[in-house]
């Protein structure tokens, strides 16, 4: 007979107290601590005197990020991780701290009454004492909307570079990213398949950003920025059209529109790829697909995040011959529906 273990309460207090953590890491990122770090290992007086920190907090701060594994230290010397150095340094195209910056102002706040959002089902962001929505307060301010393209195209690059390797796009030639922010996806794939041409559909506003990301990689004859508003206008039309962490956005009658409106851009044996933290179909194991759910509650009127199987279905009802769920990268995954 098996020995049952006796339950300790470890684990409870680990996700109950995490917000320490997380907190603790959210400040680094905003004191700039890797960035500096990044130029140079110093001690505990050299890091503070940069940081502009209280000697009282400097020391259990640093330590604090050396245990939770963000920090080395050797001979009393601060050094980033290999982990830390390559995604928490600003200026390096793998950094992927604008997406935990943009946690750390916007969301570590509205997270904090997920409880009034449950009971009434309504967002906790600006819109409940007002304001304008997610995407009216981000996209009306030009430093915060950088940050957000900054934010999306770190987290899409895992994603990004999966994309490249695991669809055939030696059978197609011209791509359509929807909603393609900086153009972190398009980027990879031009470099990757010198034979592709692009464009990201986008909100007008996003054009120069996109267009000075994509001439820093030396793709502007090959990848081009088309404005406009995928609930306005028909989409661009091409062989191949994505869609990354764009409909989780949206209420089911939005889903199902945007899902038309791909289909009928789309040639026969067109593509559709969708891809995001595709929860389970299960409904068990992808914790990060289900806290993004819970995100869209925080953050807009109608948002969800979806199975795979959720998805093949509405691709399906859009008119889709085939769809397949394939596995990308951490907890992203794709839908490919084929026309």
């Amino acid at each position: 007979m098996a020995i049952q273990m006796a339950a300790t309460p470890e684990r409870l207090m680990q996700i109950g107290l995490g917000f320490w953590a997380s907190k603790t890491l959210l400040s680094a990122i905003e004191l700039g601590l890797f960035t500096v770090l990044a130029e140079a290992p110093l001690d505990a007086q050299q890091l503070r005197a940069r940081l502009g920190l209280h000697e009282r907090s400097a020391r259990d701060f640093f330590d604090a990020l050396v245990a939770l594994g963000m920090l080395e230290r050797e001979d009393g010397v601060y050094r980033n991780t290999a982990e830390t150095d390559q995604f928490l340094v600003r200026g390096k195209l793998t950094y992927l701290g604008g997406m935990l910056e943009m946690a750390n102002q916007r969301l570590y706040p509205f997270w904090g009454s997920l409880t009034e959002g449950l009971r009434t089902g309504l967002p906790q962001n600006e819109m409940k004492t007002g304001g304008a929505g997610l995407f009216e307060s981000i996209y009306g301010d030009p430093e915060r909307l950088r940050l957000f393209l900054g934010a999306m195209t770190g987290l899409s690059m895992p994603a990004a570079k999966a994309i490249v390797e695991k669809f055939p796009w030696k059978d197609y030639q011209t791509v359509v990213d929807v909603g393609g922010a900086q153009g972190g996806l398009l980027v990879q794939l031009a470099l990757a398949h010198p034979h592709l041409r692009g464009s990201n559909f986008d909100l007008p506003v996003v054009g120069p950003v996109f267009e000075e990301y994509v001439a820093a990689s030396g793709l502007s004859e090959r990848l081009k920025f088309s404005p406009g508003s995928f609930f306005e206008e028909p989409l661009p039309p091409a062989e191949v059209i994505t869609m990354g962490h764009i409909l989780h956005d949206w209420d089911l009658d939005q889903k199902r529109m945007l899902l038309r409106k791909a289909y009928e851009a789309l040639p026969e044996g067109g593509a559709l790829i969708v891809f995001e933290a595709l929860i389970d179909d299960d409904r068990r194991q992808n914790a990060f697909g289900l806290l993004m759910s819970l995100n869209m509650l925080i953050e807009t009127p109608g948002g969800f995040d979806y199975t795979g199987q959720d998805c093949s279905e509405w691709m399906k009802a859009a008119g889709f011959s085939s769809t397949r769920v394939e596995h990308l990268a951490g907890p992203e995954s794709m839908v490919v529906g084929i026309k």
